[in-house]
């Protein structure tokens, strides 16, 4: 089978986990920042900072890739005012100290989908660049479908009513 090539980003995920923010949590964790992917940052996770209370992990290697049955998630992302990346991410069953990021995307729909499959799933804005990109191959590739509005049967005549 032939590898397609569709458009991408290399990204790389920050996560911040903060120790006892209150006292009914041991850990709560939040995506702070979606970065271009760079050679510097290596292909495994590692700690950017931690001051004992808020640690910052750098998890690099993901990738976005778009795709045509996904134009309509990304239209409804563009059009939403405040494009966004949308992030999935895990706790470690085995120790709720530690988080991943799974997967990037900005689809709407797919992040729709993660939520109903009761996934976490942090958002973030989305850089004007990265979002040019977006509209350009959304421009190119979404078609809405046309609606099939149908009159309500109390429009029609009595003779075509079924």
């Amino acid at each position: 089978m032939d590898k397609i090539d569709r458009p991408a980003l290399d990204v790389a995920v920050v996560i911040e986990r903060e120790a006892r923010p209150n006292r009914w949590e041991d850990w709560r964790f939040r995506i702070a920042e979606v970065l271009p992917q760079e050679p510097a940052f290596g292909s495994e996770p590692r700690l950017l900072r931690d001051d004992g209370r808020r640690s910052q992990w750098l998890h690099p290697g993901l990738r976005l890739e778009l795709f045509r049955d996904e134009a309509e998630g990304y239209y409804l992302n563009l059009s939403s005012g405040q494009p966004v990346w949308f992030v999935m991410w895990r706790i470690a069953d085995d120790d709720p100290s530690r988080a991943w990021p799974e997967i990037v995307s900005v689809s709407y729909n797919e992040a729709g989908r993660w939520l109903d499959a009761q996934e976490r799933v942090d958002n973030l804005p989305l850089p004007a660049d990265v979002a040019e990109w977006l509209q350009a191959w959304t421009d190119e590739h979404y078609k809405p479908e046309p609606k099939q509005r149908k009159r309500p049967a109390s429009f029609l005549p009595p003779e075509q009513r079924k």
